[in-house]
């Protein structure tokens, strides 16, 4: 419906003529109405007055106005048996406190009932007509201007528009309206809506609780189809609200009024069928949701989860009208269910209808058994006629059927509170006050404070905004074999407990569309899975995105994660990026096949060592040995095994100890071997310059000279290593950074200058060496000694060269392997270069072995 500021013209017109006028006459002023009396439908005599607003009629006759002649009265169509219930409902709870010895003793309320025909305009009408009088003033009569109002209060009325309507006017009257029906949030605004109460719970509550309901079974990807009047516009507002909160998101959400023309309808049916949601919210009153059912069953539009209101979600007249069955399973909030004794007998007992109401009563006995009375000024042919003692017990109709209960019950209450507050006010305890002055407003004061239960244990009162407690339950459709339907409660809402125990569910079975037992899926995207993230599609809502998955070292273990959580530094994400798991460690070990072989050719380069120590031994007499400096050949030897035994350092997992001995031991043994070395080369050169006459250089560089040179360079290594240990050793260091998937248990340099300074040193050693070999190359001598340390040294500087770049490059475990194949590459290059030829005439070419031979050329004998 539409609200009182969207009226037509025209309305505004019919409105003005009803105004009560003041003019003056003589010196006492008059009021003389101006238009036609309004008559209340249903009517009864009474100490106190309530007044009822209830559509009677569904909806009105459309006509053009000339706006030259007086409009005519609105003509009402489609009456609805629904308000005719509320309205007995009322009439029950007043004949119930009539005849009560306890409350308002001595005391009659009687009624007036007027028809809106679910109108604005007329609802605005009939609330003055309640408020002023309906008296018909003739041209002579004198109806006083001052006087006291009408009706003490009114109930209704059903729809949240209309109650806006009658609520702006009567407000500044202070006259209390206690709606049964009408939800909108709207109505609690208290400096809009000041005499507004009501005795069921805001829509505020009832949308949330939609909301949280929606989310609970895991939909997040809806339509929602409102009715286009303040429940529907202010309720779905405020669900929107809720459930984007909740990370629900509307595909569409559409309007509509039952009067609406029906291209627009069908507009909302495209919609519908061209959406991938599967689920429907409709905030929907029952005369939106019946236009709706018979536009839906037309297209056979099945298939949906549908999730309803209060307005329609226990109304069985709207469960007979599905004969496709669109609704099956639907799912939403009803007012809990309640009793009141007495009240359905009364119901089907029509005859307070026929004492108040007469012409009313014809008209609804005629619609209702589709039958005329002879009287009747109906122009329907071909109808029986009707006798007035129809039988209503075996009729099978909305207005025989009583599952809106809870709503008969509200109005129950919302009486009750009246006859309490004026109870209260006139002091009534085995009579009354009649004395007392019945004001509106202390009426609507009273209201405010009322406080009472029910005969059935219900308790009434109200909150600041006029409210009652929200109760909710959840109820579900469940169709039964012979066509009808179950209205199941499955659950509970209660505002008044805290968040998470408010939405309640019980263990029942849930039907759902299309009579399955499978909750639906209604997603725009499916649930990102653990390991990946949540991307949102450009262009759209939130709830559609795509599921990337998480990046190398990152995890997400939780549904739906908006983002990936990096792993700490010592762990690493698993191959589906859902958990961390703790990094394998890497350095060299004995155990895998890199390392075997490392350690093997260190053996096997002690081993060999250890030979050619053995032959040298065996033979030390002998004059090639001898010939060779004996001394620094064992030495060389024996330095030559410690630089075999010293790559063995380099495998294992490092710790303090094996970071700053390997190193330094390499750095020690190494400049040990290279001092040997260059002993040996010194004295090829002084051997020449002795040989050659007046001479004496040997002298200078005899077998001390040179024990004390190997002692001074290796001496000077040591004092390097000693500072580089002692100022900034090595140290055992995991490293993140070289593989990512992976721990580099390395050893850390500590003083990067230090660890240079020992290689630059060996490096130093190694060129002097190579340089004075270089020089004496060319030397007499019978076994190229000069030539076989050359080549050496050439091996061992290219092998020291290449080592930088290779170890620079080298990711992890395999940086230590170059290290070591360096190692043991430039010992085995000294090795076989400087004594495999001495072994190979030692052991093979004895013949050579003489002193000799070793003079041929001039070879002089060092020792």
């Amino acid at each position: 419906m539409t609200s009182i500021k969207k009226w037509p013209e025209r309305s505004w017109g019919v409105l003005q003529l009803l105004l009560v006028v003041c003019v003056c006459e003589a010196e006492e002023p008059v009021c003389h109405r101006r238009g036609d009396p309004e008559n209340p439908q249903l009517s009864e005599d009474g100490d106190i007055i309530l007044g009822g607003i209830f559509s009677f009629h569904s909806s009105w006759k459309d006509r053009e106005e000339t706006y030259t002649n007086k409009p005519l009265p609105l003509e009402c169509t489609s009456l609805n048996f629904r308000e005719f219930q509320f309205a007995q409902a009322m009439l029950f709870t007043i004949e119930e406190i009539n005849n009560s010895t306890d409350l308002l003793p001595g005391i009659s309320l009687g009624y007036k009932m007027y028809d809106t025909c679910g109108s604005p305009a007329k609802s605005v009408t009939v609330a003055l007509a309640l408020t002023n009088g309906n008296e018909d003033v003739s041209a002579q009569s004198k109806v006083p201007c001052i006087r006291p109002a009408q009706v003490q209060a009114i109930i209704g009325e059903t729809s949240s528009s209309i109650c806006m309507s009658i609520a702006n006017v009567i407000g500044p009257f202070h006259i209390p309206l206690i709606s049964h029906f009408a939800t909108c949030a709207c109505l609690s605004d208290k400096t809009k809506n000041p005499s507004f109460l009501r005795t069921i719970p805001s829509d505020y509550y009832q949308s949330r609780a939609l909301a949280q309901l929606v989310k609970h079974f895991g939909w997040t990807w809806v339509g929602a189809i409102r009715s286009n009047n303040d429940y529907g516009n202010n309720g779905m507002a405020t669900f929107t609200e809720a459930a984007q909160q909740l990370g629900i998101c509307l595909e569409y959400s559409v309007s509509f009024f039952r009067t609406d023309p029906p291209n627009k309808m069908q507009k909302i049916i495209e919609i519908i069928k061209h959406s991938t949601s599967k689920v429907i919210v409709a905030f929907l009153p029952f005369p939106d949701m019946d236009e709706l059912i018979s536009q839906l069953s037309q297209h056979k539009l099945t298939g949906y989860q549908w999730v309803g209101s209060e307005g329609w979600i226990i109304d069985s007249q709207i469960a007979e009208m599905d004969k496709h069955h669109i609704l099956d399973g639907a799912i939403g909030l009803a007012i809990p269910k309640a009793h009141v004794s007495g009240m359905r007998e009364f119901i089907m007992d029509v005859k307070p209808l026929i004492a108040s109401g007469k012409e009313t009563f014809t008209e609804f006995w005629e619609t209702l058994f589709s039958c005329k009375f002879n009287q009747s000024n109906s122009s329907a042919e071909n109808q029986r006629e009707c006798t007035g003692h129809e039988d209503l017990s075996e009729l099978q109709h909305s207005f025989t059927d009583m599952s809106l209960m809870p709503i008969f019950n509200n109005v129950y209450k919302g009486v009750y509170a009246v006859a309490h507050a004026l109870h209260n006010i006139l002091g009534c305890n085995e009579t009354c006050n009649y004395k007392v002055q019945q004001d509106p407003f202390t009426i609507l004061q009273q209201l405010r404070k009322t406080n009472f239960k029910t005969k059935e244990g219900d308790e009434v009162y109200f909150n600041e905004n006029g409210d009652p407690p929200a109760k909710y339950e959840i109820i579900n459709w469940q169709p039964r074999k012979k066509g009808t339907v179950d209205f199941v409660t499955v659950g509970f809402y209660d505002a008044s407990l805290p968040a998470a125990k408010q939405l309640s569910l019980q263990n029942t079975s849930l039907i759902w569309a299309q009579n399955t037992k499978q909750v639906p899926v209604s997603v725009c995207s499916e649930k990102c899975s653990p390991g990946t993230r949540k991307v949102l599609q450009k262009g759209k809502p939130v709830c559609c995105y795509d599921c990337i998955r998480c990046a190398e070292g990152e995890m997400s273990n939780t549904t739906d994660s908006i983002s990936c959580v990096k792993c700490p530094p010592e762990f690493w994400s698993n191959d589906i990026r859902d958990a961390c798991v703790k990094k394998e460690s890497e350095f060299l070990s004995y155990e895998e096949i890199m390392g075997a072989l490392l350690t093997a050719a260190s053996l096997f380069g002690t081993c060999m060592t250890a030979v050619v120590a053995l032959i040298f031994f065996r033979h030390r007499k002998t004059p090639i040995v001898r010939a060779n400096n004996s001394e620094l050949s064992f030495l060389l030897l024996f330095s030559l095994t410690l630089c075999f035994l010293c790559s063995l350092t380099f495998i294992g997992r490092p710790s303090e100890w094996s970071c700053m001995l390997r190193h330094t031991a390499f750095g020690i043994t190494f400049v040990l071997c290279i001092s040997c070395v260059l002993g040996k080369t010194m004295v090829v050169l002084m051997a020449f310059r002795a040989s050659l006459p007046g001479s004496n250089v040997m002298k200078w560089f005899g077998p001390t000279q040179q024990r004390l040179s190997v002692l001074v360079f290796t001496l000077i290594q040591v004092v390097i290593c000693i500072l580089w240990l002692t100022i900034s050793p090595p140290f055992p260091f995991n490293n993140f950074q070289v593989i990512k998937d992976k721990i580099i248990l390395e050893c850390a340099l500590g003083s990067t200058l230090g660890f240079w300074a020992v290689l630059g040193y060996i490096g130093v050693l190694a060129t002097f060496c190579f340089l004075l070999a270089f020089l004496a190359r060319k030397l007499p001598d019978n076994f190229n000694e000069a030539k076989f340390i050359t080549f050496s040294m050439l091996i061992f500087c290219a092998v020291w060269i290449t080592f930088i770049p290779a170890y620079v490059s080298s990711p992890g475990k395999f940086s230590v392997a170059v290290e070591i194949f360096a190692i043991l590459a430039s010992s085995f290059g000294l090795l076989i270069c400087i004594f495999i030829p001495k072994c190979y005439i030692i052991l093979l070419r004895p013949e050579k072995n003489t002193k000799k031979n070793m003079m041929v050329k001039g070879l002089v004998k060092t020792k």
